[in-house]
């Protein structure tokens, strides 16, 4: 009995390692499930925000947030029928394709394929004296980002446009899928520039076919076979297929008026759209996209203009700064589906969100969304305060602190923009100051207000990124807009 006592009192530092081991694993457990419960509380609270706003029958949501994959789906695809989606569920992602094509574009730039300041007629067969506008010529940079000037779209559907109705995507499909690449180059020749290229933003798809050409030329590959190769086996996407004529495997879609929606077509390369896929895909894109190491994501998300605002990076929709750092998005509208591919690269969180329906709003509803899922995300609990300013016996201080966590060599300006001055980012007595690395004020006599009135205001990133108001902020207007207000006594 003796000897059992002394190995059970020998064991007696084992059991408690095992012990305060067993524990902490539990307590890490326990965290990590009120984590992730928080988590899809928030994609809940905002998904029943997007079925109402929308109007949609299903909500999709996928997020990455620090490496981790988070879905859930909502509604039912179609009304009545309870069929709700799911990973392996297939939407027409539309206009997603263009980063995809985008990255591929970086690709060749980075292994010296091509150049951003070549003449895109350096790759196209015959003479194109059209694509130049006094000396200037379409450069590779201005096709991927938008600033062609290409003066329509080819094939060109703006005629159909001006009088949508339920039967107008119909019609805009039963020309792609009569109309060929041999018609695309001979139309190429007809389009004229309406200004210096690079000069001013316009949304192409026509600059997105003639990425895909050019890749071919340098390539000396066919365009599917360079996305196979150069993205899908990179990014391990393998249910993100090119649209066929008919395909009842893609996740129907509706409009406004919940008439059921063909799902779209091409016969040209389908560089801009014309393609669909999954959640299970479009997730392990947002963790692609969201990889610093990874170089020729970087060059796609690049400003390569340097402007001073937003930029478009390699065919993304807009790349900008905000109060939750760099953001990345590319919205996907197809006849009766709509996608909103969003990456916070420095918060290493990448939302994607996709609604079974096509109407005016649909874009903003989605746009919000997305906005409110990481305000909610990145907001802390705290007693709520007057926000943005504070008085002094003869000025107003307007402050601004910037997340620690962010980079501010990204804010090229920050300003106040209110009811006081037109609500004009650009006027340059309301431009703030840099207070340290994270911190901007600036002092405006209070003179300059009357008394007792309320003002509205808000802060302004490189003059086009409006912050949205925190949640803690006492001193709002209760609108829409949710401004920020003060008065002076």
């Amino acid at each position: 009995m003796k000897l059992v006592f002394m190995m059970l009192q020998s064991l007696r530092p084992f059991y408690a390692l095992f012990l305060c081991s067993f524990f902490s694993i539990s307590l890490l457990a326990q965290q990590q499930t009120g984590l992730n419960g928080n988590i899809y509380q928030i994609l809940d609270k905002n998904a029943d925000f997007l079925l109402h706003q929308s109007k949609a029958y299903s909500v999709s949501i996928g997020m990455v947030k620090g490496g981790k994959v988070y879905t859930k789906h909502y509604g039912e695809i179609d009304k009545g029928k309870g069929n709700k989606a799911d990973n392996t569920t297939s939407f027409d992602v539309a206009s997603v394709t263009k980063v995809m094509t985008g990255y591929l574009m970086a690709k060749a730039v980075l292994e010296k394929k091509v150049k951003l300041d070549e003449d895109i007629r350096k790759y196209l067969d015959g003479s194109y004296p059209n694509l130049v506008y006094n000396g200037i010529p379409v450069r590779i940079k201005d096709l991927i980002s938008f600033q062609s000037a290409f003066d329509r779209e080819i094939p060109d559907f703006s005629y159909l446009k001006k009088n949508m109705d339920d039967s107008t995507c119909f019609r805009i499909k039963k020309i792609d899928e009569s109309y060929s690449k041999k018609q695309f180059l001979e139309d190429l020749k007809t389009i004229k520039l309406d200004t210096i290229p690079g000069k001013k933003h316009k949304y192409s798809n026509t600059s997105l076919e003639l990425a895909a050409l050019i890749l071919e030329k340098v390539y000396n590959k066919n365009f599917e076979t360079l996305l196979n190769e150069g993205f899908f086996s990179e990014t391990k996407m393998n249910t993100t297929r090119r649209n066929s004529k008919i395909d009842g495997s893609i996740a129907s879609g509706y409009n406004v008026n919940k008439v059921l929606m063909p799902n779209s077509f091409t016969n040209l390369w389908a560089a801009g759209g014309y393609r669909n896929s999954t959640m299970n895909d479009l997730s392990k894109f947002l963790r692609f996209e969201l990889d610093p190491k990874n170089k020729i994501v970087q060059e796609s998300q690049r400003n390569i203009f340097n402007s001073e605002s937003s930029w478009n990076g390699y065919f993304w929709d807009e790349i900008g700064v905000s109060e939750n750092g760099k953001y990345c998005f590319k919205h996907g509208g197809a006849f009766g589906t709509n996608t909103l591919f969003t990456v916070y690269p420095e918060l290493q969180i990448g939302i994607c969100v996709i609604v079974n329906i096509s109407g005016e709003n649909t874009f903003g509803n989605l746009y919000e969304t997305v906005l409110k899922i990481v305000e909610d995300l990145e907001t802390t609990p705290t007693e709520k305060i007057n926000y943005g300013y504070r008085l002094t016996h003869d000025k107003v201080i307007f402050s601004y602190e910037y997340n620690r966590k962010l980079n501010p060599k990204l804010i090229k300006s920050i300003s106040v923009a209110g009811s006081f001055n037109n609500w004009n980012p650009d006027n340059k007595d309301f431009r703030m100051h840099p207070k340290g690395s994270h911190s901007f004020e600036i002092e405006v006599p209070k003179s300059l207000f009357e008394k007792g009135k309320t003002y509205a205001f808000k802060f302004v990133l490189n003059k086009n990124s409006w912050l949205n108001t925190p949640k803690y902020a006492l001193n709002t207007d209760k609108t829409l807009d949710n401004n920020l207000t003060f008065q002076v006594d």
